[in-house]
């Protein structure tokens, strides 16, 4: 409508200045030459007001095109103090601008809606460009994961988690996996995460999205309940097996006794009592030991209480004292804050630090000057750690791997339980127990509590 009102206008000048322009002829052909005088500044006023007319116009559209350009679209276009020929030309601006400021409203609406809800989810969320690593969007959610308060490309994370950003290049659109990360404030602590990743375009770019979600709570608690139920089954066959065993060679033994076998040499009888007695003897070790693997799905239940670290370290220390005096032993107890306490059952918090101190004592029993440490601090994440350090032999990384897995031992005589127990008792709890050792140089077992 405003560009058919301002075709009609400049039409009808155009007109009016041909019209102008054939009039000397007429007044020549008449002999009115004379007159010519007086259309001259008539001719010159049209010319005038057309160059003025589209200037103006020209004006009015490089405004508005200036406008849409930087997205201003608060400018206003003053309707009652325009001409008359651009009075609709400028509504029709003013309207325009009302539309795009609509949109941009609802797209700013849009964003802030979906900003916030990026931030409420659990799962971490990244995105970046595939071709120069430029991170498009990193949420609250993924930086608390990481401890990473910002990260300008893909690349950055390199230098900080090596193995987890090659996981992340090496994972293909609509593909998921689970790959280890550590956080940026303390390389010792690893955790699961469950990457999902997808990929998307937008003006000729290509994007690639990804999801990091945290599961190394969820795959503990599966690995200690499928444990817990294999433990379960093999302790009651066990003994359900083995008992009646036991007790048949002992009473086989008894009658052995109480009966006399006329024609059995004396030595015989001795071989088959001793071989009764053998008998016996690994029925009853076999039975001790379902019993004690009996105790990993015992502890089922938690009274938890305020423990003051400080004090909790006082107490094993007069306790281990002796221990560690016998072997010259130095105990360092380190804590960060007097009043640093946390939540938890303090026996079996106890029975968790005295197995991590009597396998610490074990790793440094041949050492020249054997030493552990027993620290505590708060994290920036808030969870109370606690760590367990000596200066021991140290593992190797395939036992690092094993030694939380129930039967598995290093020692002649251990019986695989202590590690076992000690994570279980900390997944109850709803921390997260984890071992760093190094060859020739120590090991460190370090406990996180929320």
């Amino acid at each position: 409508m405003v560009f058919k009102r301002f075709e009609t206008r400049l039409i009808l000048r155009v007109g009016l200045l041909l019209l102008t322009l054939s009039l000397p002829a007429l007044l020549l052909v008449k002999g009115w030459a004379e007159a010519l005088v007086f259309l001259l500044p008539l001719l010159v006023y049209q010319v005038i007001e057309l160059l003025r007319f589209l200037r103006r116009t020209q004006e009015e559209l490089r405004l508005f095109i200036e406008a849409v350009r930087y997205r201003d679209f608060s400018r206003y276009f003053d309707e009652t103090q325009a001409p008359a020929e651009l009075q609709a030309l400028r509504k029709s601006f003013n309207q325009i601008n009302a539309t795009f400021k609509a949109i941009s409203r609802e797209k700013e609406s849009q964003y802030q809606n979906l900003q916030k809800i990026m931030e409420l989810v659990d799962t971490g969320i990244l995105s970046y460009e595939l071709a120069s690593g430029q991170i498009l969007w990193m949420n609250e959610s993924l930086k608390k994961l990481l401890h990473l308060p910002f990260m300008k490309t893909i690349q950055a994370l390199a230098k900080r988690d090596q193995e987890l950003f090659t996981a992340l290049q090496g994972l293909q659109p609509g593909h998921t996996r689970i790959a280890t990360a550590r956080t940026a404030h303390d390389e010792s602590h690893t955790f699961k995460v469950l990457l999902s990743a997808t990929a998307f375009e937008h003006e000729g770019r290509t994007y690639k999205l990804l999801a990091f979600q945290n599961v190394n709570e969820a795959l503990d608690e599966t690995e200690s309940k499928a444990w817990q139920k294999l433990l379960s089954v093999m302790t009651h066959e066990i003994m359900n097996s083995v008992a009646p065993i036991s007790s048949l060679a002992d009473t086989l033994k008894n009658r052995l006794h109480q009966s006399t076998l006329p024609g059995v040499p004396a030595h015989q009888l001795e071989e088959l009592e001793e071989g009764i007695t053998t008998i016996k003897r690994r029925s009853e070790g076999l039975l001790r030991f379902a019993a004690t693997y009996r105790n990993l799905s015992k502890i089922t239940t938690l009274n938890r209480s305020t423990v003051v670290v400080h004090e909790l370290f006082g107490n094993l220390h007069r306790l281990m004292q002796p221990s560690l005096a016998r072997k010259n032993i130095r105990l360092h107890l380190q804590v960060s804050d007097p009043q640093l306490c946390l939540q938890a059952d303090p026996t079996l918090l106890d029975q968790v630090l005295i197995n991590l101190l009597m396998n610490a004592i074990e790793a440094v029993k041949d050492c020249p000057d054997p030493q552990i440490t027993l620290s505590a601090y708060s994290a920036a994440d808030g969870k109370v750690v606690l760590k367990v350090a000596d200066n021991g032999r140290g593992m190797p990384a395939a036992v690092q791997e094993k030694i939380f897995i129930p039967f598995f031992s290093t020692k002649k005589q251990g019986s695989g339980i202590g590690l076992s127990l000690c994570k279980q008792i900390v997944l109850l709890h709803r921390g997260t127990i984890q071992v760093q050792s190094v060859e020739g140089q120590g090991t460190t077992f370090t406990l996180r509590f929320g």
